[in-house]
């Protein structure tokens, strides 16, 4: 007896989840820190108790990363562990620097101040991811909490896309294996970091899958607004990216059809009028509530996160750190061009098979691209991960479309109205 879609659904993500407990620990970056503490605050923790178990969570995840290093290094693997060293170190560094904030007074907002007040500052305007973690750190305690979000929000991302594939009518083997491409491409390694990147994933997705049920001739308006609105607690920039990206995406579907005589349907029109809203809303709401600007985010990327002096000409040297970086990256992406091909063919698939969505899938992918130029930093790839969501639905889609496409039937005397011809014969030359 063949198994409901829905339990193989299940069985992907808790195989996925099995398969993260080879890494516990060792994902966190230096961000992970002020989203932990974030969390522990609003779980009632004060700032020395935030930052403590924040320090003790982080140190004990880079002593553990160097002791994995330092195993299989060919030339140091017979020297003494290191790893208690490195997480001694980190933890009297941490504590040395903290200490002194918390000394010189700098107690206001959430987070523990890791950093100065104007970087602070650009996390505490995301309470939605530490929200997220809250009930999870509270209940599994720091280390399993995160381990905990981590596939909890991994899991629900390839659910999305599983979902996403099914309401634009793809078989369930194609939705399947798009909801595996989701864990084993960076999406699922990305997704499980303590970090904004999966959950912003996670929403983009939902918000995807509420425009494929918009075009399909469902009532779903509502799930793509709140998708973006809480996508605007999570991360702001993102949700005005997401935002406009859709709603450019709803124009250009609209002047097609124009172009080719066809009316551009309610659907987009219903589109374009809450992503335009979510636009427009998301600008107003960031201003009233004095969000950090681009000029703040501008200053920290040039100034080491405001370590520096502020630039003086910051627009200046942006555009130029701009060409060099891209000038790299394609450097780079054409040496090991999986990721070019993956997406160029997520991209063919899903504009051949649904060209609505595939325009929307695009749309939506293209934030990865506004989020790495905001910020072109080299060593961030991680910025630029909405990309890889084309290959995660567009490759099924393209499956979907060559290996389920019906065949044409062989004439015959039904079709023709009497029997079907009989392939000629030739005849041998002799002579």
């Amino acid at each position: 007896m063949k198994a409901r879609p829905a339990a193989w659904v299940l069985f992907l993500a808790v195989l996925f989840g099995c398969l993260q407990l080879a890494n516990v620990t060792g994902r966190d970056t230096p961000d992970s820190r002020n989203y932990l503490s974030y969390a522990l605050s609003l779980g009632g923790a004060d700032k020395t108790e935030a930052a403590g178990r924040s320090i003790a969570y982080v140190c004990a995840s880079r002593g553990e990363t160097a002791s994995r290093d330092h195993s299989v290094d060919v030339r140091r693997f017979r020297a003494p562990d290191p790893g208690p060293g490195v997480r001694a170190e980190c933890d009297r560094y941490y504590h040395w620097s903290v200490g002194r904030r918390l000394d010189a007074g700098q107690t206001s907002g959430w987070t523990a101040p890791f950093m100065s007040e104007r970087f602070m500052r650009i996390f505490e305007v995301r309470p939605g991811y530490p929200l997220l973690l809250l009930p999870f750190v509270t209940v599994f305690g720091v280390t399993w909490g995160l381990w905990a979000a981590g596939v909890c929000v991994a899991a629900a991302g390839g659910v999305l896309v599983f979902l996403i594939l099914r309401t634009l009518d793809v078989p369930v083997g194609p939705a399947l294996t798009g909801q595996a491409l989701y864990y084993v491409l960076p999406t699922g390694a990305t997704a499980m970091r303590p970090m904004t990147e999966g959950t912003m994933m996670a929403l983009t997705l939902a918000a995807l899958w509420g425009c494929a049920l918009v075009l399909r001739g469902r009532r779903a308006a509502p799930v793509v607004a709140l998708s973006l609105a809480l996508l605007f607690t999570v991360k702001h920039s993102q949700a005005l990216f997401l935002a406009v990206c859709l709603a450019g995406a709803c124009c250009v579907i609209g002047v097609h059809r124009r172009r080719s005589a066809r009316p551009v349907g309610d659907a987009v029109k219903t589109l374009l009028k809450v992503t335009v809203g979510a636009a427009a809303g998301t600008v107003l709401l960031a201003r009233l509530l004095h969000y950090p600007s681009e000029s703040d985010s501008l200053q920290d990327l040039l100034t080491d996160h405001f370590l520096r002096p502020d630039r003086e000409r910051p627009w200046r040297e942006f555009l130029r750190l701009e060409v060099n970086f891209w000038t790299e990256w394609l450097r780079r992406q054409l040496a090991e061009p999986l990721f070019l091909v993956l997406v160029g063919a997520g991209a063919w698939g899903a504009l051949r098979a649904r060209p609505a969505f595939g325009v929307v899938l695009l749309g939506a992918a293209g934030t990865g691209m506004l989020s790495i130029a905001a910020h072109p930093d080299i060593a961030i790839g991680r910025l630029m991960v909405m990309v890889w969501l084309v290959a995660v639905v567009g490759v099924p889609l393209w499956w979907a479309e060559e290996g389920f496409r019906p065949r044409r039937p062989y004439p015959s005397r039904h079709v023709l109205g009497g029997a079907a011809p009989e392939p000629p014969v030739l005849k041998r030359r002799t002579g």
